[in-house]
């Protein structure tokens, strides 16, 4: 480095590998913020793609832009991200990956929390960008609810929920004083990372400003997808846990053994959770492995961090810990959705149990006890019902039949035939479908319905989107109103309806929702004249401008 040479205020560094494609729109971001004193570093992590010659040409077009080239592949994000640290010449450090990008002012913002006070870091609020469906969501959000300093994360240990490195700029004095970098060779380094600067750092200071864009592609083929995305693989099973033990002898040394129970919680709400979605989808072999690796380590866990959690989810955990897996996978598609178990059984004191058999061990009972679920006594608008697929075929046209079992453990329902309806609203207005549901034995009806999505009421401009029908009961003049889960697999049938008199024609899949609850999915996609013309026009008049043009006419027109 050239001592002659000013450093810039903040270095942020873009890590890639084989991602060509995204590059420039992320060093565009960094490029186009408005505080411009900065120094841009692109990590490659030994790119076989056109990485290479698109990173010098970035460079070669703006002096603030230089490219590192990794000798060989590391395999991760923290090589790249610790040798651009060797290089980096601003006081503040930030990361950015290649599929994601900065706000214009996040360095600002950034930046202005440090100089307000010396900190170690400065945080922000992250928004979460659907790449399929352009959806943005906070992430996280009430912990950045508010604009504060944080003395010591003892003060808020809820924190360690937001473990991304990159919603943070770091003193690089901080980083240096701890020998504080990334660890090689572990993946989910983000975490082990995050906690040991939340624990190290005396201040910090969080924005509520959004200071990053994270890119989500729910979709994307499974070797393409983020590591975060591929929890399919065992070995991103054994990473999570892995560094989840580093994190754990961390805290035991440095002497924050305080604050285990707020992550082994922070583990089972989250990192658990995600795995725990999937669960409906996995094989038994899948199963009996992730029960090998993750059963070990759950055992060693705070039962006050078990405590915390949702009833729901404590079922789920209970249910892997005892290798009950289709239980346990049953348990899993009602998670975050109020579905209810097929059966429970009670004991002698009116405890109410997940399953056919009361537990046999005082830990198990604890944790499969779903008394406080108030199955029987909750108001009906809340009850919790099980509404499931037991057959599906296709019907004339674009129609299906399906028999549908609903489960009742709470005995909400008297015996005897109960109104029902299927709701589908591709757009502002809805299809409603009604049907009969019938006894079978106590706290179990079963009824058919005829779906026929022709009848669909598909706005004339067309509708491109997904929707899952829901499950309505009406009983003594009340409704309640559920998700529809449908058979785990089974082949997509896809047909062609010409809505509207065939002026606006659409393709129609119906399918398995194939991720979380695994509802009955419906998608529908344009195509022809209301795709090519129809739509494009439409969505130019639904911009804002013209929104707000269209109301002024209107009212200088009354």
């Amino acid at each position: 480095m050239n001592p002659d040479v000013m450093a810039p205020d903040v270095t942020v560094t873009v890590i890639v590998y084989n991602d060509a494609e995204r590059l420039p729109r992320a060093v565009e971001s960094v490029r186009r913020q408005t505080h411009a004193d900065i120094e841009i570093i692109i990590s490659d992590d030994h790119s076989t793609d056109e990485t290479p010659h698109v990173a010098r040409r970035l460079a070669a077009e703006d002096p603030r832009v230089r490219h590192l080239r990794l000798p060989q592949n590391s395999g991760g994000c923290s090589a790249p991200r610790n040798r651009a640290l060797e290089i980096a010449r601003a006081p503040y450090v930030m990361f950015l990956d290649s599929d994601d990008e900065l706000p214009d002012n996040a360095v600002e913002l950034l930046l202005q929390a440090h100089r307000e006070r010396e900190i170690d870091f400065a945080m922000g609020a992250v928004e979460r960008i659907r790449e399929d469906s352009g959806r943005r969501r906070r992430w996280m959000p009430h912990l950045v609810a508010e604009r504060r300093t944080v003395l010591g994360i003892e003060s808020e240990p809820r924190l360690l929920f937001e473990h991304l490195a990159t919603s943070k700029m770091y003193a690089r004095a901080f980083l240096d004083r701890h020998d504080l970098r990334f660890p090689e060779g572990v993946h989910y380094e983000d975490q082990l990372f995050t906690t040991q600067a939340y624990c190290l750092a005396k201040e910090f200071t969080i924005v509520p400003e959004p200071v990053y864009r994270w890119h989500i592609a729910p979709y994307a083929a499974m070797d393409a997808a983020s590591i975060s995305n591929q929890r399919h693989k065992l070995d991103n099973v054994r990473d999570r846990v892995h560094v989840q033990r580093l994190i754990d002898d961390f805290l035991a040394e440095s002497g924050h053994g305080a604050l285990r129970e707020d992550k082994d919680y922070k583990f089972l709400k989250h990192d658990f959770r995600m795995y725990a979605g999937d669960l409906p989808f996995r094989d038994e072999d899948w199963l009996t492995s992730f029960a090998d690796i993750m059963i070990p380590y759950l055992e060693s866990l705070s039962p006050t961090a078990y405590a915390r959690l949702p009833r729901t989810d404590r079922v789920v955990l209970q249910l892997i810990r005892e290798r009950r897996f289709p239980e346990a996978q049953l348990a899993a598609r009602g998670l975050g959705r109020a579905v209810a178990p097929r059966q429970v059984t009670p004991d002698a004191e009116g405890n109410v149990y997940w399953g056919g058999s009361v537990p046999t061990t005082d830990w198990a009972r604890r944790e499969l006890d779903v008394t406080d679920l108030d199955l029987d006594t909750r108001p009906f608008r809340s009850a919790q019902f099980r509404h499931e697929i037991t057959e599906l075929t296709r019907g004339p046209g674009a129609s299906i039949d399906l028999t549908i079992r609903t489960y009742d453990p709470g005995l909400r329902l008297p015996v005897g035939p109960h109104r029902a309806s299927l709701l589908l609203a591709p757009g502002r207005r809805r299809l409603t479908t009604p049907f009969r549901l019938c006894p079978v034995r106590p706290g179990v009806f079963e009824g058919q319905v005829h779906l026929d999505l022709t009848s669909a009421p598909v706005p004339h401009h067309g509708f491109a989107g997904v929707r899952h029908p829901l499950l309505r009961i009406d009983h003594q003049g009340q409704t309640h109103t559920a998700v529809l889960l449908a058979p785990l697999s089974f082949p997509p049938l896809t047909a062609h309806i010409n809505y509207h008199t065939g002026t606006a024609p659409h393709r129609l899949t119906i399918e398995p929702e194939g991720r979380g609850p695994g509802r009955l999915q419906i998608r529908w996609q344009p195509v022809g004249v209301t795709a090519k013309v129809v739509r494009p026009v439409v969505r130019r008049l639904a911009r804002p401008k013209l929104r707000r043009a269209a109301r002024l006419a209107r009212s200088a027109l009354r």
